[in-house]
């Protein structure tokens, strides 16, 4: 099996999954609605304690604060619908009985919330650093922060699964992450990307249509529709990809760990797709 075919297995396998569980799709829907609040809670008077003169908006240092933190729980939101998200993808890969849920989900996470915090606090740390090379040294800075932010990314894959199936904490999950990653190193880095990259095709197949439909259409209105549609549609994809990657996670977590194949993705080569380095 290539590369790109067993890319489109992972992809195929993860979705199986998500048809016979169709309820893991809310995690991502819950997160971008608790996001959204935050949003609303931070920015807004992050607004009004700046300094605004004509033309001009001067941040105070009050302003600041509410940024960083807006940033801080921001993460942690993320974050933590994430790991719940896993929690519950890893109960329906193991196949033993149980049922996942929305509510046990959340309340797995809920159990962890000080590690998930304290990734969250790092992560947006990292993240934070990684944007100011970017900016400080232009062109240089962008190939650096790409760079380390990609290894960054795919050392640090399975932390969340860690943190919920192990209950390790921030640091050991890190070390815990990287052991993994060194252990079964492979395609999967392709596998993964697999995900993203059929998510881009379905997101361009999706505006194609829209922008055909609002040519052939014509007129004002149909340009405004199709413009609320493609939102629309960018969040429906936004939604199924995150939810097919928190599937991913945990089974590729159960493989690196346990070695042990999910049923749904017995069809897939894994001693092929990741191998030992």
């Amino acid at each position: 099996m290539g590369r790109l075919a067993r890319s489109y297995a992972l992809f195929v396998a993860s979705l199986r999954v998500l048809r016979a569980h169709k309820g893991l799709a809310w995690f991502p829907v819950l997160a971008g609605i608790a996001g959204l609040l935050v949003a609303g809670v931070f920015l807004t008077p992050a607004f009004f304690t700046a300094h605004v003169q004509t033309g001009d908006v001067r941040p105070t240092a009050g302003t600041y604060l509410l940024l960083a933190a807006f940033y801080l729980v921001s993460a942690f939101v993320a974050i933590f619908f994430n790991a719940a998200l896993i929690s519950q993808a890893d109960l329906a890969l193991r196949g033993d009985g149980g049922l996942p849920g929305v509510g046990t989900g959340l309340a797995a996470a809920g159990r962890r919330w000080p590690a998930l915090l304290g990734w969250a606090g790092l992560s947006a740390t990292v993240s934070l650093v990684l944007r100011t090379i970017e900016e400080r040294l232009g062109f240089l800075g962008s190939i650096v922060s790409g760079l380390v932010g990609l290894a960054w990314r795919l050392t640090t894959f399975l932390v969340l699964p860690v943190v919920m199936l192990e209950g390790a904490g921030v640091r050991g999950s890190v070390k815990r992450s990287v052991e993994l990653f060194r252990r079964t190193w492979g395609e999967n880095v392709v596998g993964n990307a697999g995900i993203g990259l059929i998510g881009f095709v379905i997101s361009l197949a999706g505006y194609a249509v829209l922008l055909l439909a609002g040519f052939l259409l014509g007129g004002t209105a149909t340009v405004f529709v199709c413009l609320g549609l493609a939102l629309v549609w960018t969040v429906l994809v936004a939604i199924f990809t995150t939810t097919l990657t928190g599937i991913y996670q945990a089974a590729l977590y159960r493989y690196a760990a346990d070695g042990v194949v999910a049923g749904e993705f017995a069809s897939v080569d894994f001693g092929a797709a990741f191998r030992e380095r």
